[in-house]
């Protein structure tokens, strides 16, 4: 039996592939490459020796998805599919709602009708909106503030509304939270088209000299040194956080909330300071205005991740820093798409 994951020359998805791989699944992977690269899936079959099936399909094209259904024994899906910037979110909401949602419904009735009734599902801290405490807890209320994250939000009660419509299905909802590193071997990491929407590959692409400077938003914010605190987590920790979570859904019945994260918020300048003492390399930063949306602390409580899942992250900054450069070293243009 085979895992289909959808998205998975993505970032995340490519890492998930390789531990999936690593730990004796078979992998089908579907992605539109709109976003991804399919160079990022021949590297994971050099890391693994293993063979990925690719298709490349977008997740609204039911007819492909059940031309994959079809053609192979898949057994549970890991959804990471989906657009995924914040901030072009607000400015294409339309564009947003139809990809993740239209793109979800989907692929949810196609796995129905074959009978695929195990999903893992790629969600995101932004679910918690602009919580007032930290830290975070999966019992904590829910809301949004950009379309991207009311996309993950109305996708959760999608699957929760779908479950108690058919008991069948198994559920994994894994809120996870900033996504940073890459595969210690530095053949595969995160490759941002255009000029990059999360801190570290800014960093590195500075440290790189492919930009000059990085800009830091906001400097006044109530935190120690005015800048925003986030929770970043190593994806290689993230990916092992996926095959938990699969092992659950395909062994038991029902809707699971886990977050994924370390549990310790780190500042923008924090991580600025751990990638300069990392790889000895000055970065070039400057001081600027906040950015509308940007939430002042936000850090996981992973608690029930660890005494449900037998999960918890092992990487700490240091490595994060390290094994993200030495993805951007190795591969100064990215997968040279």
């Amino acid at each position: 039996m085979a895992i289909l994951v959808t998205g998975g020359a993505g970032f995340i998805g490519s890492h998930t592939c390789v531990s999936l791989l690593e730990t004796g699944h078979e992998v089908v992977c579907v992605d539109n490459l709109s976003n991804s690269s399919r160079t990022a899936l021949d590297r994971v079959q050099a890391i693994t020796g293993k063979t990925v099936k690719f298709y490349e399909c977008d997740i609204l094209d039911k007819p492909m998805l059940s031309k994959v259904m079809r053609e192979n024994a898949i057994d549970a899906v890991i959804h990471f599919a989906g657009l995924k910037a914040v901030g072009e979110s607000v400015a294409l909401p339309l564009k947003y709602y139809h990809n993740n949602i239209t793109g979800t419904l989907c692929l949810l009735e196609v796995m129905g009708e074959f009978g695929v009734k195990k999903i893992v599902f790629s969600s995101s801290a932004t679910v918690y909106g602009k919580a007032e405490t930290v830290p975070l807890t999966e019992d904590m209320p829910t809301s949004a503030y950009s379309p991207y994250g009311q996309t993950k939000l109305m996708i959760e009660q999608i699957l929760k509304d779908l479950y108690v419509s058919d008991n069948e299905w198994s559920v994994s909802l894994l809120r996870y939270f900033n996504p940073i590193g890459a595969h210690q071997s530095g053949l595969i990491g995160e490759d941002p088209r255009d000029i990059p929407n999360n801190l570290m590959p800014y960093i590195t692409k500075v440290a790189a000299g492919k930009l000059a400077q990085l800009s830091v938003f906001g400097s006044d914010y109530p935190t120690p040194d005015g800048t925003c605190i986030r929770d970043y987590i190593h994806v290689a920790d993230l990916a092992e956080g996926h095959l938990k979570a699969l092992d659950k859904v395909r062994r038991e019945r029902g809707v699971f909330i886990h977050n994924l994260g370390t549990g310790t918020g780190y500042s923008v300048l924090d991580v600025i300071k751990a990638f300069e003492t990392a790889n000895d390399i000055k970065i070039n930063y400057r001081l600027a205005d906040r950015r509308p949306g940007d939430v002042t602390i936000c850090y996981a409580d992973p608690a029930k991740a660890k005494k449900e899942l037998d999960w918890e992250a092992k990487r700490d900054i240091v490595q994060m820093c390290r094994d993200a450069w030495n993805w951007q070293k190795n591969n100064p243009d990215g997968y040279g798409d």
